[in-house]
């Protein structure tokens, strides 16, 4: 069972990559959000889901461990694919994803090709409540981040192969997701439902993005006071 192929982006297709390593070149299915994000010929670190059939054996690759979860999630719903998922992966980031579920938006998973309004209906229902919570461990800094991700070893270094660089904007939506998904605990832990406790704090997150983690709560707790008058 292949989990995890670090090497060099030989070529990369519509929906697909081929990561050369050691010497060989592993095909490897991704969505097109993460597909945007490789660059031929430089090193990459990719988390891999190997799919075996009686006919076949495909390997789907993952930048980070939330997209590959959220893609075991979606596959678990009949009738849901991994082309499929790969689709609504390409469509909607992980976050966009637990926000659309946590709203029950079924035009959101609309975006994705291959996705109608039946499927989106189902879609919603069954996954109400399966939202994707992030391992802390995955959603520190950016250091984090790169040392998990991203690694080079001196050899690499010195033949001049540069990891990818994760720019501001994705520190930014990491954090923020970080922050909710903290928001979202500490509210369930006071008693609230986690799909409501969800959306107030995606919201609350999204709005004060450099707030710290105790103001958000009293935020959201402040929130949910208005509501509920």
């Amino acid at each position: 069972m292949i989990a995890k192929l670090k090497g060099i982006i030989d070529n990369i297709g519509e929906d697909c990559c081929i990561i050369d390593v050691n010497g060989v070149g592993y095909l490897v299915n991704m969505s097109s959000r993460s597909l945007s994000k490789l660059k031929q010929s430089e090193y990459a670190s990719l988390l891999i889901e190997t799919v075996i059939k009686e006919d076949s054996i495909t390997l789907f690759g993952f930048q980070n461990p939330w997209e590959k979860e959220w893609f075991n999630t979606l596959t678990k719903i009949q009738g849901v694919g991994g082309k499929v998922c790969l689709s609504i992966l390409s469509a909607l980031s992980p976050a966009q994803l637990s926000q659309a579920v946590a709203a029950q938006d079924k035009s959101s998973f609309l975006r994705a090709s291959g996705v109608g309004p039946k499927l989106a209906a189902r879609l919603v229902t069954e996954l109400k409540d399966k939202i994707v919570t992030i391992p802390v461990e995955y959603m520190g800094t950016s250091d984090i981040e790169k040392a998990q991700f991203t690694e080079v070893s001196a050899e690499e270094t010195t033949a001049k192969v540069s990891p990818s660089k994760i720019s501001d904007t994705e520190d930014t939506e990491s954090q923020t997701y970080n922050n909710t998904e903290d928001v979202t605990s500490a509210l369930t832990n006071l008693g609230y439902q986690k799909i409501d406790a969800y959306r107030v704090a995606t919201e609350i997150c999204l709005n004060n993005p450099k707030a710290d983690l105790g103001t958000l709560i009293r935020l959201a707790l402040k929130e949910f006071n208005q509501l509920e008058k």
